[in-house]
């Protein structure tokens, strides 16, 4: 699967540059029975589909693409980029304009698309960690399924759980997501998390039971809603522990 969409974008680029011109000249035999608005419309649904397959630069590029083919084969004069009647000038501005409006509709909508696809992806993993430590009886492997699971989700270069309370102030990942340095919060739109470590703590009864270690990725991006997803994994831990500490 992955290397399915490792070449999606090249082929969608190669799609664009090629498709385009062989619609467009294999129209040639028809151009004086086929009106140029059905072949401009013909092109437009060429253009959806490769900007929906592809991304936004693909879009483009087919929507630039069809319009010079479209200029180039089924308007006059034939065979040349030139184009002398207003109709068919007309034709080739609304088939440009329409390609982009539909080429960026269809980006926003992928976009939409996967951040809900994100969303239902982070509701199950706190599902299943909720689930894997309400049925384990080790609370080593509850912190270690976390520590894994945490390392996917952020990103992370490695990570560690250290029990017991830190001494002295760290930089740490707050409860709503946001990252606290020694003195000051984390600019929100900074790109990824502050080296070289943060800590995120593993709280129960309002005391702070332990924490874990990330050692990010400098430069990686890390969203918000990564971060709070982290939290409520370590969370989970908290639980697990919290009868550990009720009952020492």
């Amino acid at each position: 699967m992955e290397t399915i969409q490792s070449y999606r974008g090249p082929l969608a680029i190669l799609a664009a540059l090629i498709l385009p011109l062989a619609v467009t000249a294999a129209l040639v035999p028809f151009r004086a029975s086929v009106a140029d608005t059905a072949a401009a419309l013909f092109l437009v649904a060429l253009i959806v589909a490769i900007a929906v397959v592809g991304d936004r630069r693909s879009g483009f590029l087919a929507t630039v693409s069809a319009t010079l083919w479209f200029d180039f084969f089924l308007t006059r004069p034939y065979e040349k980029f030139a184009i002398t009647q207003r109709r068919d000038i007309e034709i080739a501005v609304s088939l440009f304009v329409v390609g982009l409006i539909v080429t960026e509709l269809a980006a926003r909508n992928r976009r939409h698309l996967e951040v809900a696809t994100e969303e239902s992806n982070y509701v199950g993993l706190i599902y299943r960690i909720s689930e894997f430590a309400v049925s384990s009886s080790s609370t080593v492997d509850v912190i270690e399924r976390v520590r894994t699971e945490l390392i996917d989700l952020l990103f992370l270069q490695a990570c560690r759980y250290e029990a017991g309370s830190p001494e002295g102030r760290v930089r740490q990942i707050r409860h709503d997501g946001h990252v606290i340095l020694v003195n000051h919060l984390w600019g929100v739109d900074r790109v990824g998390l502050p080296g070289p470590d943060v800590s995120l703590f593993v709280e129960g009864q309002g005391k702070v039971l332990g924490r874990f270690i990330l050692a990010p990725t400098i430069g990686q991006p890390v969203s918000l809603q990564r971060r709070v997803v982290a939290v409520a994994l370590a969370d989970q831990v908290g639980g697990v522990l919290r009868p550990r500490l009720r009952t020492a």
